[in-house]
């Protein structure tokens, strides 16, 4: 099973009074990057909240927007008295220097910055685990999203496997021939410019062997296969953070096919490898959005 690092969960739910609503986004990162805002009544908890988000989304470039409601009750605030009156003789002299009325001085003091202020409540730790299930809820949300998504690329990484082991076979079925028209070559071309009665047959065959074993292209093929059946074996495995695991493997796997290209000398063959690339660097594309 795979996991995408892509995601949305959502949870919303009410402690006393108070109504909490937890947002999360992931899209997918190299590491656990983490973007969080809380309101301050959580601020006493954010370490327990950065480490809830890390522990269980492990990686992934990851939003999380915490809200608070107060469920129609007043929300608790503070006057500074003293910000007042520091306020109120400079806005008593202009309202006289103006000839302007002062009924309602006191609201005007009230709209001053930091006059009204929230007080400094905290979240009991009493309702901590309350509060813990609610964000729980939305990772689960989050992760269930990750789930289908998986399902998705786990779907795309088979068949572009499928498709390179099917390439593979066609360059298996070519070899034998590219051999033979190897030395055909070489051969001819010894014809051409020695002549046919110049040079020795058999010290010709064993250069021709020592050259068609530095190009022999078996050993890659063999190392291909296990990479290709490793990585669906990998797909597999219950572990959910697998992404860069699998990114390994399919730079082994890239390995092989350059190598092979490099060695075919073959057109036909040549046409397999890029094939083989086309359906590689595509898996590379997806393999970016494991977890």
């Amino acid at each position: 099973m795979l996991y995408s690092m892509t995601g949305y969960g959502r949870a919303e739910q009410a402690i006393g009074e108070k109504t909490f609503l937890v947002e999360l986004r992931s899209l997918n990162g190299k590491q656990f990057d983490l973007r969080l805002t809380l309101p301050a009544l959580l601020k006493p908890f954010e370490f327990d909240v950065r480490t809830t988000l890390s522990e269980q989304l492990e990686r992934g470039s990851v939003e999380c927007i915490i809200t608070l409601k107060q469920n129609g009750a007043a929300k608790p605030v503070a006057i500074n008295t003293e910000l007042v009156k520091a306020y109120y003789q400079p806005v008593a002299q202009l309202a006289k220097d103006l000839n302007i009325e002062m009924d309602n001085i006191l609201s005007t003091l009230l709209k001053l910055p930091d006059v009204i202020a929230p007080t400094n409540e905290i979240l009991n730790k009493e309702d901590w685990p309350r509060f813990e299930a609610i964000l729980k809820e939305a990772i689960g949300q989050l992760m269930a999203h990750r789930v289908e998504e998986g399902k998705i690329l786990e779907a795309d990484m088979l068949q572009r496997i499928a498709n390179i082991e099917t390439q593979q076979a066609i360059v298996a079925r070519l070899e034998p021939n590219r051999r033979a028209k190897i030395k055909e070559g070489l051969v001819k071309v010894m014809e051409e410019h020695v002549g046919k009665e110049n040079y020795d047959p058999n010290r010709l065959e064993q250069e021709l062997i020592y050259y068609i074993e530095k190009i022999d292209i078996s050993e890659e093929q063999v190392r291909l296969t296990n990479h290709c059946d490793y990585f669906k074996t990998i797909l597999k495995e219950r572990d959910k953070s697998k992404g860069k695991k699998l990114s390994f493997i399919l730079q082994e796997i890239g390995r092989e096919i350059n190598t092979t290209g490099s060695k075919a000398y073959d057109a036909q063959i040549q046409q397999s490898v890029v094939l083989m690339k086309d359906e590689l660097e595509k898996a590379k594309e997806q393999v970016l959005n494991i977890l």
